[in-house]
């Protein structure tokens, strides 16, 4: 429970999937990593993280983008500090971080700007 990569969505929750008891999932909705693409056209957080090279040997890659998925549809718009404070928890090995805000904060303005045109 220490490191992120591991987290998914349960009922559009992230959660760490290594603290979670197999039975406590019953009935849910869960979402991995390769839940979030459709068909062959991937989520835009997974989209922004190959344009902004915001992973290299992969460790983190999935709970990341699980959850960026999840903080952003709390808030849409978060800052910068925000975006670290949301990912808190998340070990990245390659120390991407910086690329990963720059992901995250890119897909926060598409959204800004789908929505307000």
């Amino acid at each position: 429970g220490q490191c992120g990569s591991c987290m998914v969505l349960i009922d559009g929750r992230a959660m760490n999937s290594c603290l979670l008891p197999a039975a406590s999932t019953v009935g849910k909705k869960i979402v991995t990593i390769e839940g979030l693409a459709s068909g062959r056209r991937l989520h835009p957080v997974q989209q922004a993280f190959l344009d902004h090279a915001a992973f290299q040997c992969g460790f983190c890659t999935p709970g990341m983008i699980i959850g960026a998925v999840a903080l952003l549809s709390n808030n849409p718009n978060p800052s910068a500090a925000q975006i670290r404070d949301g990912l808190h928890g998340h070990l990245c090995r390659c120390g991407t971080y910086p690329r990963i805000v720059e992901a995250v904060r890119s897909v926060a303005a598409e959204l800004k700007e789908a929505t307000h045109g």
